[in-house]
Protein backbone atom coordinates (compact mmCIF):
# COMPACT_ATOMS: atom_id res chain seq x y z
CA UNK A 1 0.00 0.00 0.00
CA UNK A 2 1.09 3.48 -0.83
CA UNK A 3 1.97 5.54 2.06
CA UNK A 4 2.66 9.40 2.46
CA UNK A 5 6.06 9.25 1.55
CA UNK A 6 5.87 6.97 -1.61
CA UNK A 7 2.39 7.97 -3.24
CA UNK A 8 3.30 10.08 -6.28
CA UNK A 9 0.77 12.64 -5.33
CA UNK A 10 3.41 13.79 -3.10
CA UNK A 11 6.61 15.19 -3.55
CA UNK A 12 9.16 15.50 -0.95
CA UNK A 13 11.20 18.35 -0.29
CA UNK A 14 15.26 18.22 -1.43
CA UNK A 15 18.23 20.23 -0.23
CA UNK A 16 17.94 22.98 -2.99
CA UNK A 17 21.18 23.82 -5.25
CA UNK A 18 23.55 26.34 -2.90
CA UNK A 19 22.69 29.59 -3.56
CA UNK A 20 21.32 32.85 -1.15
CA UNK A 21 18.33 34.99 -0.90
CA UNK A 22 18.39 38.57 -2.48
CA UNK A 23 20.85 40.37 -0.30
CA UNK A 24 19.40 42.72 2.50
CA UNK A 25 21.51 46.06 2.57
CA UNK A 26 22.42 49.19 4.57
CA UNK A 27 25.15 51.96 4.01
CA UNK A 28 26.46 53.10 6.98
CA UNK A 29 26.34 56.22 7.99
CA UNK A 30 28.46 59.07 9.11
CA UNK A 31 27.87 58.45 12.96
CA UNK A 32 28.17 55.03 12.35
CA UNK A 33 31.47 55.31 11.41
CA UNK A 34 34.13 52.74 13.30
CA UNK A 35 30.98 50.27 14.81
CA UNK A 36 31.06 47.00 14.71
CA UNK A 37 29.34 45.48 11.83
CA UNK A 38 27.08 43.35 14.55
CA UNK A 39 26.15 46.83 16.21
CA UNK A 40 25.14 48.82 12.57
CA UNK A 41 22.92 45.72 12.00
CA UNK A 42 21.32 45.02 15.36
CA UNK A 43 20.76 48.63 15.36
CA UNK A 44 19.66 49.26 11.62
CA UNK A 45 18.18 46.41 10.63
CA UNK A 46 17.11 44.85 13.98
CA UNK A 47 19.29 41.17 13.25
CA UNK A 48 18.80 38.76 16.32
CA UNK A 49 21.58 37.07 17.97
CA UNK A 50 20.96 34.23 16.60
CA UNK A 51 20.42 35.27 13.22
CA UNK A 52 24.18 36.84 13.02
CA UNK A 53 25.38 33.51 14.23
CA UNK A 54 23.90 31.92 11.67
CA UNK A 55 25.06 34.29 9.06
CA UNK A 56 28.43 34.24 9.84
CA UNK A 57 29.02 30.70 9.06
CA UNK A 58 28.05 31.05 5.54
CA UNK A 59 30.54 32.17 3.34
CA UNK A 60 28.47 35.35 1.74
CA UNK A 61 26.07 35.77 5.17
CA UNK A 62 28.50 38.95 6.22
CA UNK A 63 29.53 41.21 3.59
CA UNK A 64 31.04 44.87 3.31
CA UNK A 65 31.23 46.26 0.02
CA UNK A 66 31.15 42.72 -1.81
CA UNK A 67 33.57 41.55 0.23
CA UNK A 68 33.51 38.48 3.09
CA UNK A 69 33.19 40.20 6.71
CA UNK A 70 32.54 39.11 10.06
CA UNK A 71 30.56 40.79 12.94
CA UNK A 72 33.77 42.36 14.63
CA UNK A 73 34.62 43.96 11.51
CA UNK A 74 34.68 48.08 11.91
CA UNK A 75 32.37 49.75 9.06
CA UNK A 76 33.04 53.15 7.35
CA UNK A 77 30.39 55.71 6.42
CA UNK A 78 29.60 54.66 3.28
CA UNK A 79 30.47 51.19 3.62
CA UNK A 80 27.99 48.83 2.01
CA UNK A 81 26.91 46.34 4.40
CA UNK A 82 24.75 43.18 3.45
CA UNK A 83 23.14 40.15 4.66
CA UNK A 84 22.82 36.95 2.43
CA UNK A 85 20.71 33.67 3.85
CA UNK A 86 21.04 30.98 1.73
CA UNK A 87 18.11 29.43 0.23
CA UNK A 88 16.00 26.38 2.34
CA UNK A 89 13.03 24.16 1.58
CA UNK A 90 10.81 22.49 4.20
CA UNK A 91 12.84 18.89 3.56
CA UNK A 92 10.76 17.07 6.10
CA UNK A 93 6.92 18.88 4.93
CA UNK A 94 5.90 16.61 1.76
CA UNK A 95 4.77 18.87 -1.18
CA UNK A 96 0.58 18.56 -0.93
CA UNK A 97 -1.22 20.08 -4.40
CA UNK A 98 -4.35 21.03 -1.87
CA UNK A 99 -6.25 24.19 -2.42
CA UNK A 100 -4.36 27.28 -1.02
CA UNK A 101 -5.94 30.68 -0.81
CA UNK A 102 -3.24 33.24 -0.74
CA UNK A 103 -5.26 36.49 0.29
CA UNK A 104 -1.06 38.15 -0.83
CA UNK A 105 2.27 37.11 -1.03
CA UNK A 106 5.54 38.33 -2.66
CA UNK A 107 8.92 37.90 -2.27
CA UNK A 108 9.13 37.86 1.86
CA UNK A 109 5.72 36.52 2.92
CA UNK A 110 2.88 35.29 2.65
CA UNK A 111 -0.94 35.33 4.04
CA UNK A 112 -3.22 32.65 3.91
CA UNK A 113 -7.03 32.31 4.84
CA UNK A 114 -6.95 28.57 6.32
CA UNK A 115 -9.69 26.75 6.23
CA UNK A 116 -11.42 24.75 9.51
CA UNK A 117 -10.42 21.68 9.52
CA UNK A 118 -6.83 22.00 8.27
CA UNK A 119 -4.07 22.05 10.94
CA UNK A 120 -1.29 24.67 10.05
CA UNK A 121 1.56 22.51 10.62
CA UNK A 122 2.42 18.37 10.59
CA UNK A 123 2.32 16.91 13.58
CA UNK A 124 2.09 13.51 15.33
CA UNK A 125 -1.15 12.13 13.05
CA UNK A 126 -1.41 14.78 10.71
CA UNK A 127 1.72 14.31 7.88
CA UNK A 128 -0.11 15.35 5.30
CA UNK A 129 -3.37 17.27 4.45
CA UNK A 130 -1.97 20.37 6.45
CA UNK A 131 -1.51 24.11 5.20
CA UNK A 132 2.50 23.42 5.59
CA UNK A 133 2.06 20.89 2.89
CA UNK A 134 -0.49 23.04 0.59
CA UNK A 135 2.26 25.66 0.71
CA UNK A 136 5.39 23.78 0.21
CA UNK A 137 3.89 22.41 -2.87
CA UNK A 138 3.08 26.18 -3.80
CA UNK A 139 6.27 27.45 -4.25
CA UNK A 140 7.85 24.15 -5.24
CA UNK A 141 5.34 24.89 -8.22
CA UNK A 142 6.60 28.15 -8.70
CA UNK A 143 10.45 27.26 -8.53
CA UNK A 144 11.05 29.10 -4.93
CA UNK A 145 13.44 27.66 -2.82
CA UNK A 146 11.32 28.41 0.59
CA UNK A 147 11.37 27.16 4.48
CA UNK A 148 7.44 27.24 5.81
CA UNK A 149 7.67 29.80 9.05
CA UNK A 150 4.19 30.45 10.39
CA UNK A 151 4.34 33.54 12.45
CA UNK A 152 1.37 32.35 14.35
CA UNK A 153 -1.23 29.44 14.61
CA UNK A 154 -4.95 28.71 14.46
CA UNK A 155 -6.87 25.46 16.31
CA UNK A 156 -7.41 23.09 13.61
CA UNK A 157 -11.30 24.00 13.49
CA UNK A 158 -10.38 28.05 13.84
CA UNK A 159 -10.74 29.28 10.06
CA UNK A 160 -8.97 33.01 8.82
CA UNK A 161 -5.57 34.35 8.18
CA UNK A 162 -2.27 32.96 9.50
CA UNK A 163 0.56 35.18 8.63
CA UNK A 164 3.83 33.04 6.57
CA UNK A 165 7.23 34.39 6.50
CA UNK A 166 9.71 33.42 3.63
CA UNK A 167 13.21 33.46 5.20
CA UNK A 168 14.59 33.60 8.36
CA UNK A 169 15.06 37.11 8.82
CA UNK A 170 11.35 38.13 7.87
CA UNK A 171 10.31 35.44 10.56
CA UNK A 172 12.37 36.95 12.80
CA UNK A 173 10.90 40.58 12.20
CA UNK A 174 7.38 39.51 12.58
CA UNK A 175 7.90 37.14 15.38
CA UNK A 176 8.80 40.24 16.89
CA UNK A 177 5.79 42.03 16.45
CA UNK A 178 3.71 39.04 17.41
CA UNK A 179 5.20 39.00 20.59
CA UNK A 180 4.87 42.59 21.88
CA UNK A 181 1.37 43.00 20.42
CA UNK A 182 1.80 45.39 16.69
CA UNK A 183 0.40 41.98 14.88
CA UNK A 184 -2.94 42.87 15.27
CA UNK A 185 -5.77 40.28 14.87
CA UNK A 186 -9.40 40.34 14.89
CA UNK A 187 -11.97 37.63 15.38
CA UNK A 188 -15.38 36.94 14.73
CA UNK A 189 -17.21 34.55 16.71
CA UNK A 190 -20.85 33.31 17.63
CA UNK A 191 -21.45 32.13 20.56
CA UNK A 192 -24.07 31.05 23.26
CA UNK A 193 -25.72 33.45 25.28
CA UNK A 194 -24.54 37.21 25.48
CA UNK A 195 -21.91 38.85 27.73
CA UNK A 196 -23.64 40.61 30.45
CA UNK A 197 -21.69 43.71 29.31
CA UNK A 198 -22.06 44.73 25.63
CA UNK A 199 -18.41 45.58 24.98
CA UNK A 200 -15.45 44.65 27.50
CA UNK A 201 -12.44 43.25 28.32
CA UNK A 202 -11.88 39.49 30.08
CA UNK A 203 -9.18 39.37 31.96
CA UNK A 204 -8.58 35.66 33.49
CA UNK A 205 -5.14 33.53 33.73
CA UNK A 206 -5.19 30.82 31.70
CA UNK A 207 -3.21 26.94 32.40
CA UNK A 208 -3.79 23.97 31.69
CA UNK A 209 -5.88 21.35 33.57
CA UNK A 210 -3.55 19.35 35.86
CA UNK A 211 -6.46 16.47 35.39
CA UNK A 212 -6.59 16.55 31.47
CA UNK A 213 -3.18 18.65 30.16
CA UNK A 214 -4.81 19.30 26.71
CA UNK A 215 -7.50 21.04 28.09
CA UNK A 216 -7.05 24.89 29.46
CA UNK A 217 -8.50 26.37 32.54
CA UNK A 218 -8.90 30.02 34.46
CA UNK A 219 -6.91 29.10 37.37
CA UNK A 220 -5.17 32.13 39.55
CA UNK A 221 -2.19 30.66 39.25
CA UNK A 222 -2.38 30.75 35.16
CA UNK A 223 -0.28 32.60 32.96
CA UNK A 224 -2.07 36.57 32.34
CA UNK A 225 -4.70 36.29 29.71
CA UNK A 226 -6.76 39.45 28.19
CA UNK A 227 -9.45 39.25 25.26
CA UNK A 228 -11.32 42.50 24.18
CA UNK A 229 -14.21 41.90 23.21
CA UNK A 230 -17.70 43.75 21.44
CA UNK A 231 -20.79 42.25 21.23
CA UNK A 232 -22.06 42.78 17.31
CA UNK A 233 -25.44 41.69 17.60
CA UNK A 234 -27.68 39.33 19.86
CA UNK A 235 -30.40 36.40 18.36
CA UNK A 236 -33.22 35.13 19.70
CA UNK A 237 -33.95 37.32 22.24
CA UNK A 238 -30.17 36.95 23.74
CA UNK A 239 -29.95 32.80 23.42
CA UNK A 240 -26.76 33.80 20.86
CA UNK A 241 -24.66 36.41 19.49
CA UNK A 242 -22.18 37.73 17.09
CA UNK A 243 -19.13 39.10 18.96
CA UNK A 244 -15.93 40.79 17.98
CA UNK A 245 -12.71 40.02 19.53
CA UNK A 246 -9.21 40.80 19.34
CA UNK A 247 -6.37 39.05 21.70
CA UNK A 248 -3.85 41.02 23.73
CA UNK A 249 -2.15 37.66 24.87
CA UNK A 250 -1.99 34.73 23.16
CA UNK A 251 -2.68 31.48 25.11
CA UNK A 252 -3.74 28.30 23.59
CA UNK A 253 -7.37 27.76 23.59
CA UNK A 254 -7.69 31.37 25.06
CA UNK A 255 -10.71 32.75 23.11
CA UNK A 256 -12.70 29.47 23.98
CA UNK A 257 -11.92 29.35 27.52
CA UNK A 258 -12.71 33.11 28.55
CA UNK A 259 -15.54 33.04 26.42
CA UNK A 260 -16.98 29.88 28.87
CA UNK A 261 -15.67 31.41 31.49
CA UNK A 262 -17.99 34.61 31.07
CA UNK A 263 -21.13 32.00 30.05
CA UNK A 264 -20.92 32.95 26.27
CA UNK A 265 -19.53 29.22 24.66
CA UNK A 266 -18.75 29.03 20.84
CA UNK A 267 -21.28 27.04 19.42
CA UNK A 268 -19.95 24.22 18.17
CA UNK A 269 -17.53 23.84 20.12
CA UNK A 270 -16.52 20.42 20.97
CA UNK A 271 -14.31 20.62 23.94
CA UNK A 272 -15.55 23.58 26.04
CA UNK A 273 -19.01 23.69 24.68
CA UNK A 274 -22.29 22.35 25.86
CA UNK A 275 -21.50 20.43 22.62
CA UNK A 276 -19.39 18.63 24.22
CA UNK A 277 -22.19 16.89 25.87
CA UNK A 278 -24.04 16.44 23.46
CA UNK A 279 -25.96 19.62 24.39
CA UNK A 280 -26.67 22.83 22.16
CA UNK A 281 -28.98 23.92 19.32
CA UNK A 282 -29.08 21.21 16.94
CA UNK A 283 -29.73 23.57 14.08
CA UNK A 284 -27.11 25.81 15.29
CA UNK A 285 -24.55 22.96 15.84
CA UNK A 286 -24.86 21.62 12.36
CA UNK A 287 -24.81 24.76 10.68
CA UNK A 288 -21.55 25.63 12.04
CA UNK A 289 -20.43 22.29 12.12
CA UNK A 290 -17.55 23.37 14.02
CA UNK A 291 -15.88 26.23 16.61
CA UNK A 292 -17.91 29.23 15.02
CA UNK A 293 -14.48 31.15 15.50
CA UNK A 294 -12.64 33.21 12.35
CA UNK A 295 -9.64 34.97 12.33
CA UNK A 296 -11.26 38.03 9.94
CA UNK A 297 -8.70 40.52 10.68
CA UNK A 298 -5.05 40.91 10.92
CA UNK A 299 -2.84 43.91 10.60
CA UNK A 300 1.11 43.99 10.53
CA UNK A 301 4.03 45.92 9.53
CA UNK A 302 5.90 45.15 6.25
CA UNK A 303 9.61 44.17 7.57
CA UNK A 304 11.26 44.95 3.85
CA UNK A 305 8.75 48.07 3.06
CA UNK A 306 7.70 49.43 6.51
CA UNK A 307 4.61 49.52 4.89
CA UNK A 308 1.40 49.08 7.43
CA UNK A 309 -0.64 46.40 5.86
CA UNK A 310 -4.11 45.03 6.58
CA UNK A 311 -6.66 42.41 5.17
CA UNK A 312 -9.41 40.88 5.71
CA UNK A 313 -11.07 37.56 5.08
CA UNK A 314 -15.13 36.78 4.85
CA UNK A 315 -16.67 34.52 6.46
CA UNK A 316 -16.55 31.35 5.31
CA UNK A 317 -19.82 29.22 4.08
CA UNK A 318 -20.34 27.27 7.40
CA UNK A 319 -20.68 30.49 9.33
CA UNK A 320 -22.70 31.98 6.93
CA UNK A 321 -25.09 29.62 7.29
CA UNK A 322 -25.03 29.64 10.82
CA UNK A 323 -25.80 33.44 10.60
CA UNK A 324 -28.46 32.74 8.43
CA UNK A 325 -29.78 30.16 11.16
CA UNK A 326 -29.33 32.50 13.82
CA UNK A 327 -31.09 34.98 12.26
CA UNK A 328 -34.30 33.06 11.60
CA UNK A 329 -34.21 32.12 15.57
CA UNK A 330 -35.13 36.27 15.59
CA UNK A 331 -38.30 35.76 13.73
CA UNK A 332 -39.36 32.30 15.77
CA UNK A 333 -38.41 34.10 19.50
Amino acid sequence: MATARTDPRYVQGSVPPHGYYEPIAVVAGEAEHGWRLSKLLERRLGVSRKLLSRLKLTEKGLMINGARAYSGDPVAAGDVCEIRMEQERSEDILAQPLPLEIVYEDDWLLLASKPAGMVVHPTHGHYTGTLANAAVHHWQQRGENVRFRPVHRLDEDTSGLVLIAKNPYVHQQLSEQHGDGRIRKGYVAYAYGSPAIALGRIDAPIDRDPAAPHYRIVTPAGYASATRYETERTYGGGRACKLRLRLETGRTHQIRVHLGWIGCPLIGDRMYGPAADGGGDGSWEEAAGRQALHAAELSFVHPMTGREMGFEAPLPPELQALERELLAADLTG
